[in-house]
């Protein structure tokens, strides 16, 4: 996460209008009527949002105006699918700038950074899954819940990289050449978290994942 001093005016004015324009298009395609009329959906929202808002809390803050913590959206968004795992990120963030924990210029570019990437990056490989079709329940894991996981984070550090570059405001330090090791230890943690609560969903709620296919994963062996 990236304070406001870090950034130009110009690219906080644009990640608030992307994130405007992300954030119209999710109100556009979410299943409202569905949510209204469901109260499970209703909850698995707000369990969600919360559970976002409390992950977010455990966090590392430099004196820099940087700030490290986990994503965890990739199990949300498969949980809910992207217009309302967006939506709950949304209103996370908004927790978050209520307590102080967040800048309210900065939302646009974090929401850009930290939000939508891990959606679009879960939502490709969810679809990817979901159009190879296939019958092992171990196929969904990993490539629908840990594997995207593990690649959101490395996009979300490698944005914000090219970002902070980009705006040449933040004193990049000499050791940067050697940072890449590092992103092992980013990408496995995240990658272990969504794929354990992945796992956990599939194991005792299948039916809370709107985007795992019951009659396909969990059909028995002798039907084939």
């Amino acid at each position: 996460m990236i304070a406001d001093h870090l950034l130009s005016p110009l690219s906080l004015v644009t990640g608030w209008i992307c994130y405007a324009l992300a954030l119209g298009w999710a109100v556009a395609r979410a299943p409202w009527l569905e949510l209204f009329s469901d109260t499970r959906r209703q909850h698995l929202l707000f369990g969600a949002t919360l559970a976002i808002f409390l992950l977010w809390l455990i966090r590392r803050d430099f004196d820099s105006g940087l700030s490290f913590h986990f994503i965890g959206l990739t199990a949300v968004t498969l949980l809910l699918d992207w217009p309302l795992a967006i939506l709950a990120a949304f209103i996370a963030q908004l927790g978050l700038f209520a307590t102080g924990h967040r800048d309210l210029w900065a939302i646009g570019v974090n929401g850009l950074v930290l939000v939508l990437i891990p959606v679009v990056v879960t939502e490709c490989c969810a679809l990817a899954v979901e159009r190879a079709q296939p019958r092992n329940l171990f196929v969904y894991i990993f490539c629908s819940g840990f594997f995207p996981a593990a690649l959101a984070a490395l996009g979300c550090v490698l944005a914000s990289l090219g970002l902070l570059l980009l705006d040449d405001r933040y004193p990049m330090p000499p050791w940067l050449s050697q940072f890449w090791g590092y992103l092992w230890l980013v990408m496995f943690p995240e990658a272990f978290i969504n794929g354990t609560a992945v796992t956990a969903l599939v194991v005792f709620r299948p039916e809370w994942l709107e985007t795992f296919n019951r009659t396909r994963y969990l059909q028995a062996p002798w039907k084939e």
